[in-house]
């Protein structure tokens, strides 16, 4: 994917609308905007205004970036470019222009808040599935084991194979 990511950094090299960048999430000057932005993994990719860029999910090969980036790497409504926007993002923005900054900010922590609670739900629930999911391997391993015990399933076997069952034990 690197040499992908390069290749499409360099066409829209000089672009006054839309930039190809990469972020070193290790390093300790870019920590901020790794967390900020809420990356997690290398390598992420994100899109959209800098002050709320999206996850992008498609592939990742040149030929994947380069159409995405051909259809939504321009100019997109924002504070900045009001007048792209629809009646209802206006609407939106408009609003939360009027409101404080506290307000705004306060606003922002609540749906924050949310999306953690979301998140720590997500864990949990997923923490669950892994105990069922070790309970059960757990059953079944000890019920194949008293099956077997309980069968003398190993002699069967050996009996089986010393009686010239060996061509049909694959099967077994």
């Amino acid at each position: 994917m690197a040499s992908d990511w390069e290749k499409l950094s360099d066409d829209y090299a000089g672009s006054e609308s839309a930039l190809i960048a990469e972020v070193d999430c290790t390093a300790e000057d870019t920590e901020i905007v790794c967390d900020e932005n809420a990356i997690e993994g290398f390598p992420t990719i994100k899109w959209g205004d800098t002050s709320g860029l999206e996850d992008y999910d498609g592939e990742r090969d040149y030929d994947s970036l380069a159409a995405f980036a051909k259809e939504n790497l321009k100019p997109m409504c924002s504070p900045a470019n009001i007048d792209l926007c629809d009646a209802d993002k206006k609407a939106a923005i408009e609003r939360f222009q009027l409101m404080p900054v506290a307000e705004l900010k306060a606003e922002i922590e609540k749906i924050n808040t949310k999306i953690d609670e979301a998140e720590e739900m997500r864990e949990d629930e997923i923490e669950k599935l892994q105990d069922a999911y070790e309970k059960f391997m757990a059953e079944y391993d000890e019920k194949v084991k008293n099956l077997k015990k309980e069968s003398d399933f190993n002699l069967m076997k050996s009996v089986f194979t010393a009686k010239g069952g060996m061509k049909d034990r694959d099967e077994l």
